[in-house]
């Protein structure tokens, strides 16, 4: 079993770490592979073409980078291609994901808005899974029942459709504990993605270990909906403070800002 992070963004895009800094720190906290998800719109060919070198030459025996792109599609749909470093021609979401198939990625719908769910669910293209927690826009604390609902809706023309778990890293002071284990040996990029393709993994955070089928009881689902609705009222209220804090001109404090981060 090999412990890994996925959804990460590096100073290729718009993250605060570079991928050495990104090595250093998830190596420490046990992983041994990271899944990259660099905004495809910061990049041209001859920087992806850097972008997958570094990528390679940071990799070993200990630990693995696995390179991939987030794809921003029509209607601000969000879309990742692990494994995928070249760009579709298109910003169809339906586009993108037979992109990133036939290049042999994996194409996962990033933290779906709600309101985004209908058209979705009209893909007649769909993805390989679903991010049902996103621990920068869900929180820490909790993922939405809602995206859980969505998936199991999505199962049942896909049955094969798996529940991914991503960190969406950006900042240096942001929550990092919710990781990947997967079942494999090696530390190679072909016997990791494969696995994940597989859903040979399950997301751990602290005590929860929860399946990439999704497969969720309804009493966990019950104490997931109750910390999410605490976790977003609270988030609500401070972005209402940050607007306030805008409109008059003060801004919020890079500490103050890099403080709650690390909370939420």
């Amino acid at each position: 079993m090999l412990k890994g992070a996925l959804h990460i963004h590096s100073t290729y895009s718009d993250g605060e770490f570079t991928l050495p800094g990104l090595r250093s720190v998830l190596s420490s906290a046990g992983c041994a592979f990271a899944c990259m998800a660099d905004h495809a719109e910061s990049f041209e060919e001859g920087k992806l073409k850097t972008y997958a070198r570094e990528c390679q030459s940071l990799s070993d025996e200990s630990f693995c980078f696995i390179p991939g792109l987030e794809f921003e599609c029509e209607e601000r749909m969000h879309i990742l291609g692990y494994g995928v470093v070249s760009l579709p021609n298109s910003h169809d979401p339906q586009e993108v994901i037979h992109y990133i198939k036939s290049q042999g990625g994996i194409a996962v719908i990033a933290h779906p808005t709600e309101k985004s769910f209908p058209k979705i669910e009209s893909f007649k293209v769909l993805p390989d899974g679903i991010e049902i927690w996103n621990s920068k826009y869900d929180g820490r604390y909790a993922l939405r029942p809602a995206t859980v609902q969505l998936l199991h809706r999505l199962q049942q023309r896909k049955p094969e459709m798996l529940a991914f778990f991503g960190q969406d890293l950006h900042w240096r002071r942001q929550y990092r504990g919710l990781l990947n284990l997967v079942q494999c040996r090696s530390t190679t990029r072909e016997e990791i993605l494969t696995a994940l393709a597989q859903g040979e993994f399950a997301a751990i955070k602290g005590n929860l270990n929860l399946p990439s089928t999704g497969e969720i009881s309804e009493v966990l689902l019950r104490d997931f909906a109750v910390l999410h609705a605490r976790s977003s009222s609270l988030r609500k209220g401070l972005m209402r403070a940050k607007r306030l804090l805008d409109r008059l001109g003060l801004g919020v404090p890079a500490k103050v800002k890099a403080q709650v981060r690390r909370i939420f």
